[in-house]
């Protein structure tokens, strides 16, 4: 389905429900704040769509129930049972669903307590982690907890699955989400990346097998280290389930904000996913899924974030070097996204896995040669694991407008591309909103994608692609090509002759007089000293126990183009009819007096 007629359909039925359900926030005011009607609306609505699917196997299921207690019968073998009359993957054993809770006002309270505590495990986890418990106790303060309820249990709080399919209901969840997350303003990108991001994402990731994936259909994993509302793995889901209706994604994600992580999982509950794989924890101090590899990998995760709440956790694990995940080299400390870029790195497929993640522009160049950044691109480069660096245009996202870049790294890189790298400037393929949400201020429509992906798909070195108003700009490097060795230039000290002083064979430096030079892979450093630096200072030398490699990737550097300055005499000409519009205007505000 293509981005706009999904927005079509989105726009039709599933908007419309959306909206009904959010206006249940109108009798929060006051109570709650609108950035807080959240955490209101969105449990209740996992809650109202669980207790519409539960409806038909509920009595079966509370009466299985006590049988099971009855028998001293738990844990896993007593959920399995349960789970498999409900036909669901959670169940509820409660008396109570949101009709029988309506129709008892004066005990509202505890029977929607029992209701709750009725609620199969991993159902009670998204409860938690909304920290719901509260939220009930401010709305039971505030005495609107009675007229929710009534609300959810009218007609425009109908879920059945008669009425909303599963991925209608997935459309249904994550348009609440968006309204959520613009109730935040600025903190929106904190945990939702709009979908034409994502759409790129896992177009650039299916594309080397999509024509197979179309002719034969796929079983996949696919794992997102800092999932957020789990948005992008819903879109990798869908753009697969496009392709070929035999296609299969396991999803598996970790999330470290509570309310997100909760979210994530109902959704995966409520689409009926692999719900059991959303983990809650940090990524980087608690790796949910040490030992595990996916096929994909997409990922959105925090950048400009430092890492020292994590501090002691990740230094402990780069001592085990390649055993861990970062082996290669650790960032500064105010800066964790390359962490995260390693971790997904870790958990690729070997001989096949790939991944599409967002980093800002730090990662292409920050840090000296030797340092931990430069050493973790020299290992993503010189393992040939980069593929493409796509730079995507400013103001695309909810809480930033600053330049974005998707990585895409494989463990499965094709011959054609084997020891390249393609840099793709997609900076000006962008279409303009008709209405800001935050910091995003343009889309990337169809055509900017097809525009991308074509390029991506051309490996064509400095390559134009137009469409309409649209550029992309393709260019292709030897891997070397973003190799340097930075050398300390020393200065000998002269004697009466000009010759360099020796002491036991070595020549003395003068002291303060150390400079560096920046010489690339690909030049013979000897070379480079003869031409560059000696007929300069004759009694330079290098130090060769003080050379350092570094790596980096001058992407603004490597697609400017100069644009030479208007000629003084244009410039002139421009001021003299300035000047002259400048007098006619004064004549027509004064007269000629």
């Amino acid at each position: 389905m293509s981005m706009k007629e999904l927005q079509k359909q989105t726009d039709a039925n599933i908007s419309a429900k959306a909206d009904l359900i959010w206006q249940i926030a109108t009798h929060l005011v006051g109570l709650f704040k609108p950035h807080e009607y959240g955490k209101v609306i969105l449990p209740m609505t996992v809650l109202k769509r669980f207790d519409d699917a539960l409806r038909k196997t509920k009595p079966a299921v509370a009466e299985m129930a006590k049988k099971l207690d009855a028998q001293h019968i738990e844990g896993a073998a007593r959920d399995g049972i349960l789970c498999r009359i409900s036909g669901f993957d959670f169940y509820n054993t409660s008396n109570f669903d949101f009709a029988k809770l309506v129709a008892e006002p004066d005990d509202v309270e505890s029977n929607f307590e029992a209701y709750l505590q009725g609620f199969s495990s991993n159902v009670k986890d998204i409860i938690e982690n909304f920290d719901f418990a509260n939220t009930v106790k401010l709305m039971v303060k505030g005495g609107v907890l009675y007229v929710t309820l009534q609300e959810f249990n009218s007609s425009k709080g109908d879920m059945s699955l008669d009425k909303i399919t599963s991925t209608d209901m997935g459309y249904i969840f994550e348009e609440l989400i968006r309204k959520f997350s613009e109730s935040y303003d600025e903190q929106a990108g904190a945990h939702f990346t709009s979908r034409d991001i994502i759409y790129l994402m896992t177009e650039l990731l299916i594309a080397p097998e999509k024509e197979q994936i179309a002719a034969e259909g796929c079983t996949k994993t696919a794992y997102d280290m800092a999932m957020g509302t789990s948005q992008m793995l819903g879109c990798l889901t869908e753009r697969l389930q496009d392709v070929s209706k035999d296609a299969t994604l396991t999803c598996f994600g970790q999330e470290f904000n509570p309310e997100t992580y909760a979210i994530a999982k109902a959704d995966m509950l409520i689409k009926g996913g692999n719900a059991s794989g959303m983990k809650y924890g940090d990524t980087l101090s608690d790796d949910a899924f040490g030992g595990y590899e996916f096929d994909y990998v997409i990922s959105n995760p925090p950048f400009g974030i430092d890492w020292k709440r994590e501090k002691s956790q990740v230094e402990a694990e780069a001592k085990r070097g390649y055993d861990g995940r970062f082996g290669p080299g650790l960032p500064a400390i105010s800066d964790g996204q390359m962490l995260f870029m390693l971790n997904g790195v870790k958990k690729l497929k070997e001989g096949s896995g790939r991944m599409a993640i967002i980093q800002n522009g730090s990662s292409l160049f920050t840090g000296d040669a030797g340092s931990g950044a430069s050493e973790i691109r020299r290992y993503l480069i010189h393992e040939d694991l980069v593929e493409a660096i796509v730079q995507l245009p400013t103001d695309l996202f909810y809480n930033t407008g600053i330049s974005t870049y998707i990585w895409v790294l494989t463990k499965g890189k094709p011959m054609s591309r084997s020891g390249r790298v393609q840099l793709i400037d997609a900076s000006k393929c962008f279409v303009k909103r008709r209405k800001n949400i935050g910091s995003k201020r343009v889309d990337l429509d169809d055509a900017c994608i097809d525009l991308i992906l074509k390029a991506y798909e051309g490996f064509d070195q400095n390559e134009v692609y137009t469409a309409d108003d649209l550029v992309v700009e393709s260019k292709v490097f030897k891997n070397d090509f973003f190799g340097f060795t930075k050398v300390t230039v020393e200065t000998a000290q002269t004697d009466a002759n000009g010759k360099p002083l020796l002491k036991k064979g070595k020549k003395l430096p003068v002291k303060g007089a150390s400079d560096s030079e920046i010489i690339p892979l690909s030049d013979d450093i000897d070379a480079y000293m003869a031409k560059n630096v000696l007929p300069y200072n004759p009694l330079a030398y290098i130090d060769p126990a003080k050379d350092k490699i570094g790596y980096e990737i001058p992407f603004t550097r490597l697609f400017y183009k100069f644009e030479a300055p208007e000629p003084s005499a244009s410039i002139f000409e421009d001021i003299k009819a300035l000047e002259a519009k400048e007098t006619v205007l004064m004549k027509e505000l004064f007269g000629n007096a």
